[in-house]
């Protein structure tokens, strides 16, 4: 289901992301949650929150980066 703030997010996203990146993840996530709403544009049988949390984790991913420190800027 879509986030509507940051504060929704689930706990494994909001306690490991800093802000900026969890504001990334609930974008991604609730576009993707719209456009992989017909099941045909998803890969294989995946579910449309699976798809959704790729698309927002590899959103993520594009702005940021992970290091022992966890989730920093590019």
């Amino acid at each position: 289901m879509p986030y509507a703030r940051n504060a929704d997010l689930p706990k494994a996203v909001a306690n490991n992301l800093p802000r900026g990146a969890q504001t990334i993840f609930r974008k991604a996530f609730n576009s993707a949650y719209e456009h992989y709403a017909d099941p045909k544009k998803r890969r294989g049988r995946a579910s449309r929150d699976t798809t959704a949390r790729k698309v927002a984790w590899n959103a993520v991913k594009k702005e940021y980066k992970k290091n022992k420190d966890g989730w920093t800027k590019k």
